[in-house]
Parts: C-alpha cells; structure tokens; sequence
C-alpha cells in the first residue's frame, strides 16, 4: 500500500519534467502508475479483506498515538479501484484531450497524479490525522485542478469557492474525528468504528457525528455547499471526468459508509444526512433540466446522484449500505464516460450549447454510442448497472418500513427527474437541435474515445456478474447492525412494488422529458429569482448567498482592521496587553488569594533588589527621554541577572547581562534616528488607562507565575540532569550541555530564527541587499575626515583644522589608539575611550573564547561567548566609528552567520557519517603533556556555529543600525 502511495507521488513530481520532455504523450506514461496500483487491486479477494484486511503500520508522532496506517479492507478496496482505475483512463483521456501547446499542462499533469494518489490514500488510511491530511490533500489539489485556466475570472471563482466551502467543512469534521478519538481512546477508525462508546443518547456523540457529517456534506456537494460543483465545470473536461464523478466528490459518501455502523446506533446523525441528501436530489435534478450548456447539465445531475447515494447511505442499515455501495459504482461508470463524451464534442465541434449543437450522432456514432450507453444507465434503463442498482436500493426501502418508505416517495420523485435531465442530455448533445445546422464529421481517434469506452464496458459487463458484485457490497454491509430484508443485485428483478416503481420512474420520466417546454415555462414561474428578488432572491440562492457572506466578512474586516490596525506600535501594543489580562483575570480571581506554599523572598537582598527594579521601572514608563528610559528599562534586566545570580543559576545570569547590554546598544544606536523625547500626552484620561493597563499587564503576569509554579505535581528534572550530563554529555554545565546536547534542536531551531531576524533587520536598512564590500581605512581620502560639524559651528577654528594624518606630525603626539581614529572629526574622538578600546578589546575577545570553550563545564557557552565578541566589536565600533569596525571584522556579517550555521549543521551531519545518529553525542579525550587529559565533546563543534551566528548577529545590527545611519546622517550634515 506504501508503495502505490510512493509511485504516485514520484510519479507527480517526474510529471511536469516528463511533459516537458514528451508532451501531451507524457500522460501515457503516468497512467501506468494509476493502472499498475488497480493491476495489484483486482489480484487482491476483496471479499477476504472484511475478515483479515491488510494492515500496514509506520510510526510517525508515536507521544501522540499517530502512526502512517493503513488499512484495505473490503470497503477501501472498492473506492481505491475506482480511484484508480478511471485515474488511469483519465490520464489517457489527456493525451488527446490536450495539445502540446496548453499552458501549464505540465503541472496539470503533476497535480492530476497527486490528486490520484491523495485520493488513495484517503480511502487507505485508518489513522485520523493521517485520513485528515489525505482529506485535505484532494482539497488542495482541487483547488489548483479547477483554477488551472488562471486567467479566467470564473476559474478562479469556482476554484476559491470550492476551497473554503469543501475545507471549512474538512475542519468541523477534523474537530468530530479529534472528538471521537478522545471518547474511544485511540486514533484508528476502524478502532473507533469498533469501540465500546456506541450506546446511549449521548449528545457528545451526536455533536462529533454531526460535526463529521458537515465534512462528508460539504465534500460531496449536498445542500447547502452544492452550489460549488457547478461552478467547478470551469475546469478542463478531464478534471470534471476524475475529481467531479469518480473520486473526490465519493469522498464524502465514503466517509459516511465507513461511519455506518457507528451511525446506526447514535440517533438524529442519519436523518439529518438523508433529508439533506433527499433535498439535494430533487434540487440539482430540477436544476439540470433548465441548463444548456450539456457539461453543466451533468454538473446538477451529479450533484443528484450525490444526494441520492448520501440519503441512501445515511439509512445506515445493512441493505441500504449494500445497495448504495453498487450505485457508488454505478454512478463512476456512466458519469465519468459522460464527461469524457463533452470533452470530445466541446474539443472537435467547440461548442457545448444544445441549442447549437445538431447532430452529433450522425458525425461521431462511436461517441454517441457511449454516451448513449452511459446516459441510459444514469436513468436506470434495464438491464444496465444504474438499473440493477436503483432497483435494489428501491427494494432495500420499500422493505425497510414506513419511514424509509416516505424516503422512496423523494427518491422516485428525484429519479423521474434524472430521466428527464437524462433524456434532455441525449437529445440536446446528440440528437438535432431546431434551426441549428447540422456539426460537420470531424476525426476523431481511438485514443479519444477508447477510455470512455472501457469504462462504458463496466457498465454492460458488471449487471452479468452482479453476484460477484453483490458479494463485495455485501462484506461492506455486514458490519453494520441489523437485519437484512434479502435485497440482492440482479439483472432480473422479482416482480413487485420496487419494480412498478421503476417503471413508474422511467414513465413519467419521458413524460417530463416530452413535456419539456411547458416544464420549462413552470420552473421559469416559480424561480425564485422571479417571485423573490432583492435580499430574499439571495437567501434562496445558495451561490449568490455564499457570495454575500464573502462580501459581508470583507467587510467586517474593512471596519474592524482600522480598529487595531491603526500603525500605531502603544495602541497595538495595549491591545494586546489588554487581551492578556481580560484572559488571565477570571482564572485568577477564583483562586485563593495566594498559594499556600508561597515563599516572599529567600534572601533580605531580594527585597532591595525589588525596589530598585520598582524605582527604574515607574522611571522608564515617566521619562520624558528616550535615552533616559532605555537605561532604565536595562537596570531591570541587571536586576533580574542579580536574581538569577541569587537562586544559583550563574549561566543564565551572565547570559541575561550580556543579552541585556547589547540590547541596550541595539536601541542606542536606533534612537539616533528618532526624536529625542516621547510626545506629550495631554490628557491626564489617555496617561491613567496607559497606567491601568500597565499595572493590571503586570499583576496579572505575576499572579500567572505565582499559580502556574504552585501548579507543579511532578518533581523537578534538575536533579536527573545532573548525572545525565556527564555521563551522557560528557559536561559538568548542566545548562550548557541541555543546550547544546539533550535539547540540541531546539538550540538549533533558535539559531535559525538568530539569522532570519538579523537577515530582516538588514532588509529594513539596507531596503535591497547588503553591501557588497567592507570599507576599510586605506580607502579613505587623508583630507576627509567623517561626522564633522557644519560650516555654521560655534566651534573654535583651530580645533576645526586640527589635522591628524600622522604622515604630517612629528613624534607621537598625534597617532591614534585605534587604526581607525585618524578618520573622525577631533570633536569626535574621545581618547580616553580609544584607550580603553585599545586595552579591553583583545581581553573581550580572549575572555568570549574561554567562554565558548569552558561552557561544557563552567558558566559559559556559545551564545555567551558570542555576545561578549559582539559586544567587543561593539566597543570598537563606538570608539572608532565604521572604519574601526571595519578594521576589527573585516567580512561581511552574512559570511559569518553562513560559516556559523555550516558549521551547526556539520555537528548535526557528521556522527551520521560514523555509524551515529543525527546530532550523537562524542567525547573523544586527548592526552597532551603538560595540559593533561583534555575532553573535546562533539557538542563543541555545534557551540563554535552558535558562537558564530551570534557574532554574525551582532555584525549584521553594528552595520545596518550602526554604519548605514552613519552615512545617512553624513549625508544629511554634507
């Protein structure tokens, strides 16, 4: 079963490239895929299956009971032959169907093939959330199948309507099947179809069935989601042929005949999908005698027949199931090649307008034939399989009491519809159309017509073998509860009230058909559009309604974004502060006023240190500068570094104050760009919700930690990991061996967002690429000097013309600390500065690699060593100006956050190429003299790209914050 899924998904993926290389030709080759998986298929018993079906397990989210099963039983083995075998003669179909010149036939062909293999998988898997995937799957493949003329508004239409209407139901069915999982305590269908819960009026079941049953209605079109099918005739002919007849719109009828036996015993669900499925027979039966466009004609009876199987099936008794199963295939066999036979009149006479159309059936007798053949079994004409289908179903109601019996009266109503709609496609498609010249005999090959026709076959062959057939739908019923009324398959009925009963249906049928005009006048008097226009013509129109309701979210959403949406960073920001508190606040007041376990402070320190934090808060949030509150607002970072420092954590202490003073760099060198001060808030209203909001952010993230951490029923890990990370990590740093060790992928994951975030700062400054080379100082001219003052200057003149150029003083007076000090203005420079750059840089730098290498045992690590090198060259950086960053890194930022994420990925990659796993763990030790024993963990390799990428960060800010707003702001003074 794994192995179909593989071949159609390689086989996808090699389409667009095959279709580039063969052509239209290209389609032969995929239908082997299709063709080889219903090959294996039909090798296979079905019957056999119900009692041992074929079970393949791969574990995939195994913490969530999730595995990649699947199960061929007798029921999936039906609907995956189907799937398969028109898949396949509809890729042959496309051979000849399209030419070579079709825009975008390539990855037609691939979507067409994943739609194929999608469509299997779903009917094959027996996991949840793998059936849900599959499920979603076929809607996305849909999707782009029926927009495939993109350039066509009414392609896109009909595409994004069959979207959201099919996965907003695929979601209510997702939340039931998720429901039903929880009740029966696994994620197996066929588990959950067998389990114990099915008893009793439960409401909770009834609630997932029926959410469930909105997946199936909206997946095969029944009212109030039909409008959907229709307009989704835009598509290419063999699209409506596979997805539209065959395989995706059994979706949902599959979906209830696998929920049958569950069905069967909860009440409410299958009435509510039988009177939705009886509505939505009679409505597109009625709907399909006023068209004349011949494929949308076929478009509403296809939405009836879906009714009609749905109501069928959600009888969920063992008659019904069975007799629906034989019309699940019947209805494949006569649509699939009545929408291949459009296909070739709308290709060869380019028209599919009854009104024009004239006598086909003398230009294409073969054509005609087969849709003749299919058009008689969808109005059930005996002996053909529509005709041995219906009738059992007719049977399987007329004996199953009076309420099934009431369902008949519908039925038949809805069956003498499709034999006029039947009867209509015949004369309008084939026979002669008043006033219209006859069509003009146009060659048509045997490649063109032979797929339709094989599955015409079907149709003449299976009423022979009924009783093979009868077996199979019969091991589909069996495991639904309940009595059988001896409803068999036969091409040969019993004499009685379901056989007068179709003879009344083909009766009146033709009567109708006969009766045409004046049928056509009546439905044109009692359109809704006449007696109810305006508002309530829409409400009666499900495609115009669901227009409006797109319309009226659009625009809600244009009234209600502007209400957030204002651009504004406080409002936003408020907003989404006031949402924390409006969430947090009635959970907080049901508790007690504090846990019983609530410690104050362990320390008298701690309570000091409180108060400091208190004092720079209230400061930040009154300063009227904004230098002023950045410094503040770092004081509460070092303040919580002095806590962490307090309960013994000094890792993540000294990560907090390197994080937080290069913060406090960061917004520095961003202020620059920025006014001074705040604006004023003038009134005192506006400044007391800012402070309510403010202290209730902040009693409320409290009282959060506070409950959240009394909450604890489990003991602490900490104590486990201690041993674990030197036996296992080879460390002695707890905190750094998790890091770069047991939780190594979320370190990883960190450090890749570490490199989007500095790639987006750099777009924001930069606007199109970085720069492409790193100024250094030989290139600046001895005559300029950077962040000078204007010609208007209160300076003294001689300090103006100070001249630095070492070439032109004598002695040392005038030589610079830093290589790059010569390049500023002498009202920029600060030598004391220059010379405690000069004297901490090449500490800072020693100190951030004993930090790297140290961290596997001592306080330390990548990260912390990469912020003190990033805070180094930030030194530099302000010391010297961009020349002097330059001088201290000469490479751009982005080859050391690529060199530092290789080198992440090497760690990851290597052990694999020496028997390990993914990110295996090592600790080779080396004997060296003097240094002794030394330890070099694998982890070590992962640490040095952390180290990297940070440096590379912090890079990447000094030259988009730093020396890009230094040029713009020279150039402002220039």
């Amino acid at each position: 079963m794994l192995a179909v899924l593989v071949a159609h998904l390689a086989a996808a993926l090699l389409g667009p490239l095959a279709v580039r290389v063969m052509g239209r030709s290209a389609f032969y080759l995929l239908a082997v895929v299709p063709a080889a998986s219903a090959l294996w298929l039909a090798t296979l018993d079905p019957a056999a299956l119900t009692t041992s079906p074929r079970v393949h397990s791969i574990p995939w989210i195994p913490q969530f009971g999730i595995t990649l099963t699947f199960r061929l039983d007798t029921l999936s083995w039906l609907l995956a032959m189907i799937a398969t075998a028109v898949g396949a003669l509809v890729l042959v179909y496309c051979a000849r169907y399209f030419k070579n010149t079709e825009p975008g036939l390539g990855r037609f062909a691939g979507v067409l093939t994943a739609f194929a293999g999608a469509m299997v998988g779903l009917v094959l898997a027996d996991d949840v959330m793998v059936m849900f995937v599959f499920w979603e799957l076929t809607t996305i493949f849909s999707y782009l199948l029926i927009g495939h003329y993109a350039e066509k508004r009414a392609s896109r239409r009909a595409a994004i309507n069959a979207l959201i209407s099919t996965t907003a139901g695929g979601l209510a069915m997702f939340v039931g099947l998720l429901m039903l999982a929880e009740r029966a305590g696994s994620m197996s269908l066929a588990a959950i179809v067998e389990s114990p819960i099915w008893h009793g009026d439960d409401a909770y079941l009834v609630i997932a069935l029926l959410l469930i049953a909105a997946g199936a209605v909206s997946k095969s079109a029944l009212v109030p989601t039909h409008f959907w099918l229709p307009g989704a005739m835009a598509a290419p002919t063999p699209v409506s042929a596979y997805l539209h007849a065959a395989a995706m719109v059994k979706a949902g009828v599959y979906l209830v005949l696998r929920l049958d036996p569950a069905i069967a015993q909860v009440p409410y669900v299958g009435p509510v999908i039988v009177v939705l499925g009886a509505a939505t027979m009679l409505l597109g039966g009625w709907r399909a005698l006023r068209q004349v466009d011949i494929k949308l004609l076929l478009a509403y009876g296809t939405v009836s027949q879906l009714g009609f199987l749905m109501a069928v099936a959600g009888l969920a008794t063992p008659d019904a199931v069975l007799a629906a199963s034989a019309m699940l295939v019947a209805h494949a066999a006569f649509k699939a090649p009545l929408f291949m036979v459009v296909g070739i009149i709308d290709k060869k006479y380019g028209t599919r307008d009854m009104r024009v159309l004239s006598g086909v059936w003398r230009a294409a007798p073969i054509v005609s034939v087969i849709g003749l053949i299919s058009a008689a079994s969808m109005a059930a004409v005996p002996p053909l399989l529509g005709f041995v289908s219906k009738e059992a179903i007719f049977t399987a109601l007329w004996y199953g009491g009076t309420a099934q019996r009431l369902l008949l009266v519908a039925l038949v109503a809805g069956s003498v519809l499709t034999v006029a709609y039947s009867w209509r496609f015949l004369t309008g498609a084939l026979g002669r159309a008043p006033g219209a010249p006859p069509v003009r005999a146009a060659a048509i090959s045997p490649g063109f017509w032979l797929p339709p026709a094989v599955i015409t076959l079907a149709t003449l062959a299976l009423p022979v073998l009924a009783h093979g057939l009868e077996v199979i739908t019969a091991r589909i019923a069996d495991g639904v509860p309940g009595e059988h009324a001896g409803v068999h398959l036969a091409i040969v009925p019993h004499l009685g009230v379901p056989l007068l009963l179709s003879a009344v249906t083909l009766g009146l049928g033709v009567l109708v058909a006969v009766l045409a005009r004046p049928v056509e006048r009546f439905q044109r008097a009692v359109s809704p559009q006449r007696w109810a226009p305006g508002r309530a013509g829409v409400l009666l129109d499900a495609e115009r309604g669901f227009r409006g309701l797109m319309r009226a979210v659009d625009s809600i959403a244009v009234l209600v974004t502007p209400l957030y949406q204002r651009g504004s960073l406080p409002f936003t920001l408020g907003t989404m502060l006031v949402v924390i508190i409006a969430m947090a606040a009635p959970i907080l007041f049901w508790q007690n006023p504090l846990p019983d376990n609530f410690v104050p402070f362990m320390r008298p320190v701690e309570i000091l240190l409180l108060v400091v934090a208190a004092i720079a808060s209230i400061g930040a949030a009154r300063a009227r500068r904004r230098l002023r509150a950045v410094f503040l607002i770092t004081v509460t970072g070092y303040v919580v570094a002095l806590y962490f420092l307090l309960a013994g954590a000094p890792d993540v202490a000294l990560t907090q104050v390197l994080a937080e003073t290069m913060m406090t760099v960061v917004l520095v060198l961003a202020l620059r760009r920025m006014p001074a001060y705040f604006s004023r808030r003038p009134l005192n209203l506006d400044r007391w919700l800012r402070w309510t909001i403010a202290i209730g952010t902040a009693a409320a993230l409290c009282g959060v930690a506070v409950y959240a951490a009394a909450a604890r029923q489990d003991d602490p890990l900490g104590r486990d990991l201690i041993e674990a990370a030197y036996t296992i990590g080879g460390g002695h740093n707890v905190v750094n061996v998790t890091l770069v060790d047991a939780r190594v992928w979320d370190t990883f994951g960190e450090i890749s967002v570490l490199l989007v975030v500095a790639t987006g700062v750099a777009s924001l400054i930069f606007v199109t690429q970085r720069e492409q080379s790193i100024a250094r100082v030989e290139s600046v001219r001895p005559s300029r000097t950077i962040w000078n003052r204007r010609a208007d200057t209160e300076l003294p003149r001689n300090l103006l013309e100070l001249d630095t150029r070492p070439e032109d003083v004598s002695g040392n007076r005038w030589r610079t600390w830093l290589s790059a000090g010569r390049t500023l203005a002498p009202q920029r420079r600060m030598v004391v500065l220059e010379v405690m750059t000069r004297l901490s840089f090449p500490l800072m730098m020693m100190f951030s690699v004993y930090l790297l290498m140290a961290g596997h045992n001592h306080p330390g690590g990548g990260f912390a060593g990469g912020l003190v090198a990033g805070i180094a060259l930030t030194l530099r950086y302000i010391a010297g100006g961009r020349y002097e960053l330059s001088e201290a890194a000469p490479v751009q930022a982005g080859l050391v956050l690529g060199v530092g994420m290789a080198t992440a990925v090497a760690a990851a990659v290597l052990p694999v190429f020496f028997g390990g796993s993914v990110f295996s763990t090592a600790t080779p030790v080396v004997h060296v003299p003097v240094l002794g024993e030394l330890h070099f963990p694998s982890a070590l390799l992962f640490d040095i790209g952390v180290y990297l990428v940070v440096i590379g960060v912090v890079l990447d800010i000094l030259r988009s914050l730093g020396s890009q707003i230094d040029l713009h702001q020279e150039a402002e003074t220039e």
